[in-house]
């Protein structure tokens, strides 16, 4: 299914809707099998110690599944995450983007369900993995 939003318009929806984060991701890729956005890491995003923090890699891997979800339905602003399982396996490399290749594995009528790896830009080794499930407004 070829997706009802592109790039530019999915980026438009998230500066409109969401204007408190619209600096902090940027879409990399997206096409029929998902979407890959970045996480533009700034001194904001990082816990002590200098690494990403569990909550900004969380958020990079919700809006993921939020824009793979708005490109196939089109603007949908009420989508809500209803669960996440998120696993932090790795620390994330200090000083660079992260990457998440986010897949929508279930796009129902009320339920979408999608599969998101996190990666540290040039590195092959995912840092987390999420699970998420979103609520589709009824029409």
């Amino acid at each position: 299914m070829e997706p009802k939003m592109d790039e530019g318009a999915l980026m438009d929806f998230l500066a409109r809707e969401f204007p408190q984060v619209r600096d902090d991701f940027a879409i990399d890729r997206l096409d029929a099998t998902g979407v890959r956005v970045r996480l533009r890491v700034a001194d904001r995003h990082l816990r002590p110690g200098g690494t990403v923090s569990g909550p900004s890699m969380f958020a990079l891997a919700d809006v993921s599944l939020y824009l793979a979800i708005l490109a196939r339905l089109g603007p949908v602003a009420l989508a809500v995450t209803t669960n996440c399982s998120i696993d932090f396996m790795r620390k994330p490399v200090s000083g660079v983007d992260l990457l998440c290749d986010c897949r929508l594995l279930k796009l129902g009528r009320l339920l979408a369900v999608g599969d998101a790896l996190l990666f540290s830009e040039g590195q092959d080794q995912p840092v987390a993995r999420a699970g998420l499930t979103y609520a589709i407004p009824p029409a």
